[in-house]
């Protein structure tokens, strides 16, 4: 986000400010409610969902008990452990770039000292502007988390559920909710990349998303010490296209 003037207002009151001030009321909306936690809409909406359709896939194709079941669904909901992990430390380490490249620009008169601030907040304590080389955290988490929910709904393309079964309209809501917040990271990437940050900003923020998802999905995953795959290499007879929509 721009950096803005707040005072001594919270850093979450910037973000508002920002979303507000610079964008229309519709992308405004959504980045209140939706960009702020992100992460959060994308760990709860996917939590039931890996659970469920892991526990479902292992009895049904792999023919597991309930206790292996189990086993393999926590397995898999480790995949959300290694994303907080990813989304933590990239945004303390944006947050570690911002302050260390950035300098505050203050209004103070000529005879007061300039005085020197360490730290983005500590700058806007004191009713400054700091400029700093801020990564687009935006672009960042938006990208990660449509990969993510794309990689993770791979797995219906394996399943089979009774179409009588209550657990197939779960994963149906599941599913229609997964698509439309899909929608909405990418609709609000496009509004990013228009009214924030500077080219340079928004594209290491998004290489650094894809470079996460490449990182977990294309390689780590595929080892046997990491949480697998959501769909699991199974013969092709068995995989296409058993779950219909």
């Amino acid at each position: 986000c721009l950096s803005a003037p707040i005072g001594s207002e919270a850093v979450s009151a910037q973000v508002s400010y920002c979303w507000s001030a610079d964008s229309s009321p519709v992308s405004s909306l959504f980045g209140l409610y939706f960009v702020k936690v992100a992460w959060a809409w994308t760990f709860w909406l996917l939590l039931p969902f890996i659970g469920v359709t892991t526990y479902l896939f292992a009895k049904s194709k792999f023919l597991y008990g309930p206790t292996k079941s189990i086993l393999a669904a926590l397995r898999r909901l480790s995949t959300l452990l290694v994303g907080t992990a990813v989304w933590y430390v990239c945004t303390e380490l944006f947050v570690y770039i911002e302050n260390l490249t950035g300098t505050c620009s203050t209004s103070s008169k000529l005879s007061e000292p300039h005085q020197l601030y360490a730290t983005k907040q500590e700058c806007h304590r004191n009713n400054g502007i700091w400029n700093g080389f801020d990564i687009s955290g935006h672009c960042f988490l938006l990208s990660y988390c449509a990969l993510m929910i794309v990689e993770e709904m791979a797995v219906l393309e394996g399943l089979s559920i009774d179409r009588n079964s209550r657990l197939r309209v779960v994963i149906n809501g599941l599913f229609v909710s997964l698509c439309f917040l899909t929608m909405i990271w990418v609709f609000m990437f496009l509004c990013t990349t228009v009214y924030f940050h500077d080219f340079s900003q928004k594209l290491l923020g998004a290489l650094i998303g894809l470079a996460a998802w490449y990182a977990t999905y294309r390689v780590w995953y595929l080892k046997p010490f990491s949480p697998g795959l959501p769909l699991p290499n199974i013969p092709l007879s068995s995989k296409k296209y058993s779950y219909s929509r």
